[in-house]
């Protein structure tokens, strides 16, 4: 396959790649702005070598610019959303016959750079589940907004989109629109439907009065959609009233669901559909987690290892 000539380079190859997102796929808009915001870090680096056709990057330039990315100390992490951006845009290219092969095949992120998540324990979790005042209305919402989070492992852009309808409180589930609209239920326990439908008859309720809810379940005082910024601050606010010294983010409550029930004996494929992961590689690295804590608890209780014997 020979790769075409184009005079604008690679930077109109991205503009390409983003109409393709946007128009034919339909991506959703918050997804599109990341892929084009580490892409065009990305085309910048490219030209400042200069690599202008996409038929000669190589497999060492791509691991050069994540070397770039992790001398800035991005946390890998976001130096693999990046490597995911990059391996769509050169599948891309790949297809539309702009590039001969594809260079992002067999590279990854390399292990050293990865910094497992400091997860919250389950005491650590009722504690910051406790720190609403349930007296007022704004609490009785943030305390049925954190067991959600709990309960379901979703994704703060997911909750803020969650909407009445999508609960089925018979059946004790919810469905959830994840990355790219893609929809998956979840199984939510009692105790988090109890604090929703308090939350629905003492606060929502009045607050869908003012005709602005759209159906969605948890608002802000103007009966609006709660922002992610919002839902952040919240738990940053919580956990600091509960003395919890890690770093907690509405994050936390995802990873922590993770590991729990990977803790409690849940399979990963199970977890990995709970959780949205379209692939599996991503939902390992609680099992990961999960062998630290055994590492931790061996080296805590084993005669030899701690010097027992």
């Amino acid at each position: 396959m020979t790769a075409r000539n184009f005079s604008g380079g690679i930077a109109d190859l991205l503009k390409s790649f983003i109409d393709y997102l946007t128009i034919e796929r339909q991506v959703a808009a918050n997804t599109v702005q990341a892929y084009q915001r580490d892409l065009e870090r990305y085309v910048n680096f490219l030209d400042s070598i200069p690599v202008n056709d996409p038929s000669i990057i190589t497999h060492q330039h791509i691991f050069n610019f994540l070397k770039v990315l992790n001398d800035l100390e991005l946390c890998a992490t976001t130096i693999s959303r990046n490597l995911s951006a990059i391996r769509a845009f050169h599948k891309f290219l790949l297809g539309e016959g702009s590039s001969p092969s594809d260079p992002t095949e067999n590279i990854a992120v390399p292990k050293p750079w990865f910094k497992l998540p400091d997860v919250l324990d389950t005491f650590e979790v009722n504690a910051l589940l406790q720190q609403p005042d349930v007296t007022t209305d704004h609490g009785v919402r943030d305390r049925a907004m954190l067991e959600f989070l709990y309960a379901t492992g979703c994704r703060v852009s997911e909750l803020i989109q969650v909407r009445l309808a999508d609960i089925f409180w018979k059946e004790e589930f919810v469905r959830i629109f994840g990355k790219g609209s893609k929809e998956r239920m979840v199984p939510v326990h009692t105790v988090a439907l109890e604090w929703i439908a308090r939350y629905q008859q003492q606060t929502r309720n009045r607050l869908d009065a003012m005709g602005y809810t759209r159906g969605i379940l948890f608002l802000n005082r103007f009966g609006k959609k709660l922002s992610r910024v919002s839902v952040w601050k919240a738990i940053k606010k919580y956990s600091l009233q509960a003395g919890i010294v890690k770093d907690v983010s509405p994050h936390s409550l995802r990873h922590a669901f993770a590991t729990h029930l990977i803790e409690g004996g849940a399979d990963l494929r199970s977890v990995q559909e709970m959780l949205g992961h379209a692939d599996i590689i991503t939902t390992q690295i609680y099992t990961h987690l999960d062998r630290n804590q055994l590492k931790k608890i061996y080296q805590k209780f084993h005669p030899l290892e701690n010097a027992k014997i």
